[in-house]
């Protein structure tokens, strides 16, 4: 479903603002209400002992992803802070790039139930390497 302009504004903004993302070279590549889309190429400096990218890039992007599939729903003056994310690492981040696809499970005025699911992509082969689940807090003006 597609978003209003100004939250789809909003989140471009917002995105664009976050350091962590761009240090990563991630790139918000879908938006749509309750679904978001990151990807980031797997840079030499985000791989761990074995070559692999890291489980903190996996779950950066998937947590990202997650809290602005979250936000899309949300009034245009919410925010939104994680309450919790949990990861299940299911294989090696191995390729050229990650995919990170947020969506919200359950909306909620003040609780936002989302998921996210993480894909490398090695020449053309896409596999799953992270599910994440968690919480996401609407934060609302006072």
């Amino acid at each position: 479903m597609p978003l209003s302009e100004p939250i789809a504004q909003k989140i471009h903004h917002s995105f664009a603002k976050q350091a962590m993302m761009t240090t990563l070279g991630a790139k918000l590549t879908n938006l749509d209400a309750g679904t978001v889309t990151l990807s980031a190429p797997i840079l030499p400096t985000c791989t761990q002992q074995h070559g692999f990218g890291h489980a903190a890039l996996s779950f950066g992007l998937g947590d990202s992803a997650a809290g602005y599939a979250a936000l899309s729903m949300m009034p245009e003056e919410a925010e939104v802070l994680t309450s919790e994310m949990k990861i299940h690492l299911l294989a090696p981040a191995q390729g050229d790039h990650l995919e990170a696809i947020g969506r919200v499970v359950k909306p909620g005025r003040r609780l936002v139930i989302v998921q996210a699911e993480v894909f490398a992509l090695d020449r053309g082969l896409r596999t799953q390497i992270a599910l994440l689940t968690g919480t996401m807090v609407p934060i609302l003006p006072k």
